[in-house]
């Protein structure tokens, strides 16, 4: 198991499966990471991986259409897109 914490979300801590989708976590554990669509198409769940980036999948196709290379850098992923293989520490 890994753990993810929401940082935004009065640092809430949970466990989840490793490989697990963070937007699913997030709705799953009552994250609160924001969503619309869930499929790569809005762009709302934009977060941020404060902590254990390199504990993240690659990056898809989809996220690369609504962030820019600097926010790629910076950590940005889109929770819909993003598969977990460690613990994480996110914000949105």
């Amino acid at each position: 198991m890994i753990q993810v914490t929401f940082i935004t979300n009065d640092h809430k801590t949970v466990t989840a499966p490793e490989n697990s989708n963070l937007l699913r976590v997030s709705l799953r554990e009552k994250g609160g990471i924001p969503f619309k669509c869930g499929g790569g198409l809005c762009g709302t769940c934009k977060c941020r991986i404060e902590r254990g980036q390199d504990q993240t999948d690659e990056v898809k196709a989809k996220e690369r259409k609504h962030l820019s290379e600097a926010q790629l850098a910076e950590g940005y992923r889109m929770a819909c897109q993003t598969f977990l293989r460690g613990d994480v520490a996110v914000s949105w």
